[in-house]
């Protein structure tokens, strides 16, 4: 009993069929009668684009693109692109704009290596730049450390110097001191050494 009851449950959803959708699809036939009672000479697609040139109750007499010129039912005529050409130029826009990405793409891929190596290039050359900064200053503080002890020496001499120059006198003086000896001996000895 509780398996009939189940299945007569479950039976309205068995019987659901499966799920369906208006077409966008549309064939429309252009006539030559204005009454369109004659049988179509041709088919026109739905997105199909003309020209109205005038209407009349519930036909519409069209000129197409190529000349053609017939009557088709104003029940049929928008004055909007269908839904189905909306997408379809949609899809050619999205298509070529996805080509131009990738075109942009390849024509950019060479300049940003470029742009990259550059920027290695400048980091490479701030940092070489910044320790030269760092060596100048120190250079700086060299420099004035020597100013300062130029000033405070600029009038001295320095002790090798000034010892030398003693040294050179003291010798100079003695030889000239012998030298001076020498010749006053020999003036009193009638130009005799006596040593």
């Amino acid at each position: 009993m509780r398996f009939v009851i189940g299945l007569l449950v479950l039976l309205p959803m068995l019987a659901a069929g499966e799920t369906g959708y208006v077409t966008d699809r549309l064939m429309l036939g252009l006539h030559r009668a204005a009454d369109t009672s004659d049988r179509p000479f041709r088919s026109l697609e739905s997105g199909t684009e003309f020209e109205v040139l005038s209407r009349d109750g519930m036909y519409a007499r069209v000129r197409l693109a190529d000349g053609t010129e017939g009557y088709v039912k104003t029940a049929y005529v928008v004055s909007e692109p269908p839904a189905r050409l909306i997408v379809n130029k949609a899809q050619a826009e999205v298509e070529r704009l996805t080509a131009e990405l990738d075109e942009a793409k390849t024509a950019f891929a060479e300049p940003a290596a470029v742009i990259d190596s550059l920027k290695a290039q400048v980091e490479t050359l701030e940092a070489e730049l910044a320790a030269a900064r760092s060596r100048a200053e120190q250079l700086e503080e060299d420099n004035a450390s020597y100013q300062s002890r130029a000033e405070r020496y600029q009038y001295s001499l320095p002790y090798t110097w000034v010892g030398g120059a003693i040294a050179v006198c003291l010798v100079a003086g003695f030889l000239a001191g012998l030298w001076w000896i020498d010749y006053r001996s020999r003036r009193r000895h009638g130009g005799i050494r006596i040593y």
